[in-house]
């Protein structure tokens, strides 16, 4: 019979994880009584995911911020630290803070505006062209910001993040001043001593601060690389990738995701027969239309995965061929000519790079495309279901 159903991505629920849990033996175990339970079957190059929240919990994977001030205090002994371009997120962020503060003596803060880089607003755009202000070039102080703009709250949380942060510095011992500004250079008039807490564009800012004369330039990734006082770590993200955990703690990005998702893809073909791809994943990569954030707060997709999931797609358009290649085709003769065209380019696997017949089709990593299904999927709530389970991702109109 033919084939009907395409792509289904279910959320497998899970135990509640605790640290030392055996991840990998939770992971088969739950999509193998899930199959069993729903009555599917597991097929090859089906596509397994593990949110990272629940891999990190299981290394015990926790820094406190009594922690993180100490590597502050080795990294930043001035005292004075210039912390430039976080983002605005009690969740992301504020313990973070927290632990940045507790090991300054005080710390110049300074605000990306209107936004930050995941679109959480301070201000809009309007208010801005309102006022006068140029975001390219104008630096604000605290005082000025309010008599432009007063006290805004977020959209979606409700906190004056200007006041919020601030209240943090202070409450952990440390003076506290406010500035805004998008050139990351302000900051080199009010310390030499840089904690750059931007994400995705890190580099470039700690590059521009070094070429700008800064005496110190480190990044959150460069925070908490190795254990303090016997704490987590992560040495290839430091601090990004962290989530609160508690008022005094955070959860650090999970530590060899590479080797997790291998060992849990022998476990499944040793147990099934079945050779499926695994993936730990963070946040999606989209954007919200409403509140314009872009969900990417991690600094990758997936810190970790197997390698069939490497690569982009390789996919021709349908709508294209139907309206263009065979627009004179229709019924039997279309389907047979569209699933020819898809044979010969499977039969070929010749890149379709740069072929009209492609356009429309969406040129991002594997990794990136999947771990935002994921992620839709599991949702960030009381679900329950950290592991997702995403079967015909790799099919297309000839697969039955």
């Amino acid at each position: 019979m033919e084939r009907l159903v395409g792509t289904v991505s279910r959320g497998i629920r899970a135990p509640i994880i605790r640290e030392g849990d055996d991840m990998a033996q939770i992971v088969v175990d739950s999509v193998t009584a899930a199959a069993e339970s729903e009555g599917f079957a597991l097929r090859d190059r089906d596509v397994v995911g593990v949110t990272e929240a629940v891999v990190a919990r299981s290394q015990g994977n926790y820094a406190s911020t009594d922690d993180i001030a100490s590597d502050i205090r080795a990294k930043f002994p001035s005292g004075h630290i210039g912390v430039i371009f976080p983002i605005l997120s009690r969740n992301r962020f504020a313990i973070c803070l927290r632990g940045i503060a507790k090991g300054a003596k005080k710390i110049t803060l300074m605000l990306s505006y209107p936004s930050d880089e995941v679109g959480n607003h301070l201000v809009t755009e309007d208010e801005l062209d309102e006022k006068g202000v140029n975001p390219w070039t104008d630096v604000l102080d605290e005082a000025k910001y309010r008599e432009l703009f007063g006290y805004k709250k977020h959209t979606f949380t409700g906190v004056d993040y200007v006041e919020y942060y601030k209240g943090l510095i202070e409450e952990e011992g440390a003076e506290a001043e406010v500035i805004f500004a998008n050139n990351c250079r302000a900051i080199l008039s009010y310390t030499s001593d840089v904690l750059c807490c931007d994400i995705h564009t890190r580099a470039l800012t700690k590059r521009r601060l070094k070429n700008a004369g800064a005496k110190t330039v480190l990044g959150l990734d460069e925070i908490m690389t190795a254990p303090v006082n016997g704490s987590g770590y992560n040495a290839d993200y430091g601090l990004l990738g962290s989530n609160k955990a508690t008022e005094s703690t955070v959860k650090l990005f999970p530590r060899d995701c590479k080797a997790f998702t291998e060992k849990v893809q022998k476990m499944f073909l040793e147990k099934t027969g079945k050779c499926l791809e695994v993936l730990v994943y963070g946040d999606g990569a989209f954007k919200d239309p409403v509140g314009k954030i872009w969900e990417l707060a991690d600094p990758v997709v997936s810190p970790g995965h197997t390698d069939g999931l490497i690569g982009q797609p390789n996919e021709l358009k349908l709508k294209y061929l139907a309206d263009n290649d065979f627009a004179d085709l229709s019924g039997e003769a279309l389907k047979e000519a569209i699933s020819k065209a898809i044979a010969e380019k499977d039969a070929k696997n010749t890149s379709l790079v740069g072929s009209m017949a492609t356009q429309g089709t969406t040129p991002r990593r594997l990794t990136d495309l999947i771990g935002s299904l994921c992620d839709l999927t599991s949702g960030s709530g009381d679900k329950g279901t950290p592991i997702i389970l995403i079967q015909g991702y790799f099919d297309n109109y000839v697969k039955e």
